[in-house]
């Protein structure tokens, strides 16, 4: 098995060909075989909390982990048929002790989840997040509606995950599906973290970088222009269904005039009631295409704009990599420069008792 350090790629691996095909990359429809998978994990059973200083929502993650051996690793031995039925197997992931968990988090946990991803592997682009208010406009947050969009998405999000190669053995993904506890691991380590990315921003804060690689440069303005052109076809999305819902509400008010109306005509009866007939096709045509719009196609646009928001990220933390690499190298040069200086500022200044010249010993030179 090829094991990578530190969440890295193998050496042999090419970098796309061009910025586009790295955003073609992304597999936003979760089509991954079942049969290849040797971790299981499901979020469901919303729960309702009511605390004295705040109410909110839990979700059950339930992880079941196997099989024990996959095909590609069975062969006709003796041995390996021996092996296969016996009832003392040990998973294929050696880091769970039990075949199954069941734990309870909130959306906190998953926030701190991903941002420990993005710590122990800067490298890699990270899931992203359902927002905060999924919909906008979205008053009650605890509505059964808006509760089982996030579950949706959330489960979403540990599947991606899970089908990681390198994130789904992260040790802090292991922690959030396992620890019954979780708040005592999110202290450990909070301020260390804290100061080091303070002391990074601090270091390349007001840096400019010297030398960009053109193939990063590429993808950033690919992902700047992407996000401009998503986050345009967002606000006419939203304006369309909010045109569109206000058209339904005129149109379930306009119906069942006509069929009054047509109670009162004896002579216009059947034509009126077939207007109406008409209304109530259209309203629900219209009701068709609105949920279609808010259900399949704004997720799956949100989706797109917070990858892209991901994808900047990584190239962010790139370029703050590459800033404090330079301005290290920067003051590797000084000190270069500064280091005969200092030598001969030292030789001249020695001297012996009585004011005597001392021959030095150093190979700088010396003026008379």
């Amino acid at each position: 098995d090829l094991i990578l350090p530190n969440g890295g790629t193998p050496a042999g691996t090419s970098s796309p060909a061009s910025s586009s095909s790295l955003l073609n990359r992304l597999q936003l429809d979760d089509d991954i075989d079942g049969e290849t998978r040797d971790l299981f994990v499901t979020v469901d059973d919303p729960k309702k909390h009511v605390c004295t200083m705040e109410t909110y929502i839990t979700y059950r993650i339930t992880t079941k982990v196997g099989p024990f051996l996959s095909s590609a690793h069975m062969c006709y031995s003796s041995l390996t048929l021996i092996l296969f039925h016996s009832p003392h197997l040990q998973s294929t992931r050696v880091e769970f002790d039990l075949p199954e968990y069941s734990v309870r988090r909130r959306y906190q946990d998953f926030d701190w989840l991903r941002n420990k991803l993005e710590e122990s592997q800067p490298t890699h682009l990270i899931p992203p997040l359902p927002e905060k208010f999924v919909v906008k406009g979205v008053v009650d947050r605890f509505s059964e509606e808006f509760v089982e969009t996030r579950r949706k998405a959330l489960d979403k999000f540990l599947k991606r995950i899970t089908d990681h190669p390198v994130l789904s053995f992260n040790e802090h993904f292991h922690v959030f599906l396992t620890a019954k506890d979780l708040n005592a691991y999110k202290k450990q380590g909070m301020a260390l973290l804290t100061r080091v990315g303070e002391s990074v921003k601090h270091v390349t804060g007001g840096y400019k970088l010297r030398s960009r690689p053109l193939e990063f440069a590429a993808v950033g303005e690919y992902l700047d222009t992407f996000a401009l052109k998503l986050g345009t076809i967002d606000r006419i999305a939203q304006r369309i269904i909010k045109e569109e819902i206000e058209y339904l509400v005129e149109l379930r008010e306009y119906g069942p005039v006509y069929s009054t109306w047509s109670a009162l005509e004896g002579e216009l009866a059947e034509p009126l009631e077939g207007v109406s007939a008409c209304i109530g096709n259209c309203s629900a045509a219209l009701e068709e295409l609105t949920d279609d719009m808010t259900e399949d196609f704004l997720p799956v646009l949100r989706e797109y704009i917070l990858y892209s928001d991901s994808m900047k990220s990584v190239l962010k933390k790139r370029d703050q990599v590459q800033a404090e690499y330079e301005a290290k190298l920067e003051a590797v040069a000084v000190r270069k420069e500064e280091r005969p200086k200092v030598r001969a500022a030292a030789c001249r200044g020695r001297a012996a008792p009585g004011g005597q010249r001392v021959v030095p010993t150093c190979c700088c030179p010396v003026n008379p």
